[in-house]
């Protein structure tokens, strides 16, 4: 066969190769901890402080961010080993009642449009076709993209349906938890859901986020609707379309209803009912202070798991928009720790806008009176610490590239060891120091090895047994192999506070 040919049919297989890659739903992805996901505020996403003082100033000529410039970030957010955008919610907000001075995402007072707050004004396009070219974009990118749905709903959407709300004895609509800027759905039960409004609006909701060409969902607090609820409305999604994804938020540790008003549907119910994953209790790590932490979560969690038909898994909840930023919590160092954790355990990588470019989510505006204002909050709400969901601010980020060099390094190790990542199995490693985290992902005979000091202010001698080296064994240090030694099946160092230690082993005796 010419050399021609050759190349032609092999120019053919990757081209093959290539299309099936991107032709494997979100859904199949984040059933094999394939997806790496990244959680952002639209409105805020590519925003243009120009004068830098956290606002968006429209009179100055400043512009929030939209559908249309958000593309503009695309191939940057793929560079970071990206492949799944989570929109926080993208439906219109309430002004009524509201918290902060563009209302909070997750106010929501329409379930069928798209907030004309994340529209560009100089673009010819309807903003759903907006929506629409920024999926496809995220689409050509090899990018898949999940829409936010709220829980509950703004008061501007009581005021115009109040039957679809739970009220107090009075009449009022009922405040749940302590999230005053929305109100509760009154939840159909058994008997009453195919004839149920709010249920009605869920499914429209549905259907529209698919006819934009979204990959999935992601249900916010799903734990206050029922099982049916879900179970039928999972039913409904997957009838059009067998591989879009749900979401759930949910973790092991919630274990009460958000309110006393408030259905409480655990994890386990919400996966009988159709749902891909979860959010696990990895924002506990915070509290983690031993390999024993760790190892029981994710044992206890696959053990769990195993017992679906449908495969299911989690992400890695680290960080989440509800979540204090971990520069906050514990630093540089800290966070570092996040990444190698979202990068090599068995779950589906998960950040926050901003994280990765070192934001520490502080607002000099925080809690001041506006000079203006788009609903009847005249002060610039924020939870501090958090990404801004409350007002037309800043984009996130700092000129701190750490942490974007640290998640390359951990993302070209994903990529290179995938199948190790993607389906080796976790073996937790014997130490003789619970404060070190040691664990070896393994497949086919090669594992990845990874080693942190989870101890933030003093150094900790360790030693530690890996599994099947041998001398044979090809060993490739990935991070930090300075003062290290690893004798026979044996690695032995003095780590210092919250130092990484990463390493490929390749030609494992069986």
């Amino acid at each position: 066969m010419k050399l021609k040919s050759i190349l032609i049919i092999f120019a053919i297989f990757l081209a093959s190769s290539c299309s099936l890659a991107e032709d494997k739903s979100l859904r199949e992805m984040f059933q094999n901890n394939e997806a790496v996901i990244y959680s952002v505020n639209i409105r805020t996403f590519n925003a243009n402080d120009t004068n830098g003082n956290g606002i968006i100033d429209f009179s100055l000529g400043e512009t929030s961010g939209s559908f249309i410039n958000a593309i503009d970030r695309l191939d940057e957010i793929k560079g970071l080993g990206i492949n799944t955008l989570h929109l926080l919610p993208i439906t219109p907000v309430g002004k009524i009642k509201a918290l902060g001075t563009a209302g909070s995402l997750y106010a929501l007072s329409d379930f069928t449009n798209i907030n004309p707050q994340l529209s560009d004004p100089q673009s010819e396009l309807h903003i759903k076709e907006q929506v629409k070219l920024f999926i496809n974009e995220c689409h050509k990118r090899g990018i898949k993209v999940i829409v936010d749905l709220p829980s509950c709903g703004a008061y501007d959407l009581f005021i115009n349906r109040p039957e679809l709300f739970v009220t107090n004895e009075d009449g009022t609509p009922y405040v749940p938890a302590d999230w005053a800027d929305v109100r509760l759905f009154k939840v159909p039960d058994n008997n009453t859901l195919f004839n149920s409004d709010i249920f009605y609006l869920h499914k429209f909701f549905i259907s529209f986020v698919q006819s934009l060409g979204a990959d999935g969902i992601r249900a916010d607090v799903a734990t206050i609707k029922p099982y049916i609820f879900w179970k039928e409305l999972i039913k409904f999604a997957r009838e059009k379309n067998p591989n879009f994804l749900f979401l759930a938020e949910a973790s092991e540790s919630w274990t009460k209803p958000a309110s006393d008003k408030a259905y409480f549907t655990d994890y386990k119910k919400l996966l009988e009912a159709g749902f891909d994953g979860y959010y696990g209790d990895y924002f506990d790590l915070k509290n983690w202070n031993s390999m024993t932490d760790l190892k029981n979560s994710i044992e206890t969690r696959e053990k769990f798991l195993k017992k679906y038909s449908q495969k299911k898994s989690v992400i890695g909840s680290f960080e989440t928009h509800d979540e204090k930023s971990p520069l906050l919590v514990g630093g540089e160092n800290y966070s570092k720790i996040i990444i190698w954790l979202n990068s090599t355990l068995p779950l589906n990588p998960y950040y926050v806008d901003g994280f990765l470019q070192a934001d520490d989510y502080i607002y000099p505006y925080s809690n001041k009176k506006a000079s203006q204002t788009f609903t009847d909050d005249e002060y610039y709400y924020v939870h501090q610490g958090q990404i801004d969901i409350f007002n037309f601010s800043r984009k996130p980020g700092s000129d701190n590239n750490i942490l974007i060099n640290e998640q390359k390094l951990a993302m070209d190790l994903r990529q290179n060891c995938h199948d190790i990542i993607t389906k080796g199995k976790f073996i937790p490693l014997p130490s003789d120091n619970d404060n070190i985290f040691a664990y070896q992902r393994t497949y086919n005979k090669n594992s990845v090895v990874i080693i942190i000091n989870r101890n933030l202010a003093n150094s900790q001698d360790v030693k530690i047994n890996i599994k099947n080296l041998n001398k044979n064994s090809d060993i490739k240090f990935i991070k930090d192999k300075e003062d290290k030694t690893l004798i026979q099946s044996t690695f032995r160092a003095k780590m210092k506070p919250a130092e990484i230690v990463v390493f490929t082993i390749k030609q494992l005796k069986k």
